[in-house]
């Protein structure tokens, strides 16, 4: 039994040559995402609370958890500049509560993955409005002053890429599965 996810023809990842920035950009987003939901299927809520290697809180729950604060944080708050919007899991108590509270309840398990499927949904309708002109746009950002948007996609598919690494270390650890 092969210990990879899929097969190279099934694979739901798109490896086209997309035209112009702002496409490839897309592209790269949306398959890191493909990566980190891949890594997580098929596993029980015990499975996706599986802490890495104590004292880390780290989990593949944590994962899902963080990467919606972070799809929140930069296109609700830093683009939108949205600020009515509540913390999802981490407080100004527990900065790490998206890996703290990633705790082994199938309710915490479905909260997770439906916080993070609204935020992906919230960004990619946001992206669809976007003109790759505008990538060079400047946004206020809460702490370090403006930043252009091109440079938070661009984040956005960094933080997806480390945190791919990190899924793929703990899945292999729950079940020797290996993925592209």
């Amino acid at each position: 039994m092969s210990t990879m996810w899929t097969t190279p023809d099934a694979d739901p990842r798109s490896h086209a040559n997309p035209a112009g920035e702002l496409a490839t950009y897309r592209q790269y987003l949306t398959n890191y995402r493909l990566t980190l939901r891949m890594k997580c299927e098929g596993l029980d809520a015990d499975e996706l609370a599986a802490r890495s290697v104590p004292p880390s809180t780290l989990s593949l729950l944590g994962l899902v958890r963080h990467m919606a604060e972070v799809e929140r944080f930069w296109f609700q708050e830093v683009i939108l500049g949205r600020t009515d919007l509540p913390d999802l899991y981490s407080r100004p108590d527990d900065r790490d509560g998206d890996f703290d509270g990633a705790t082994a309840d199938p309710e915490v398990v479905r909260d997770a993955f439906a916080s993070w499927d609204a935020e992906v949904t919230a960004a990619d309708e946001w992206l669809d409005t976007l003109d790759e002109a505008e990538l060079g746009r400047e946004v206020r950002h809460p702490r370090d002053g403006s930043v252009a948007i091109r440079d938070i996609v661009v984040h956005l598919v960094e933080e997806y890429a480390r945190h791919a690494g990190h899924a793929d270390l703990l899945r292999e650890a729950i079940d020797g599965r290996t993925g592209q």
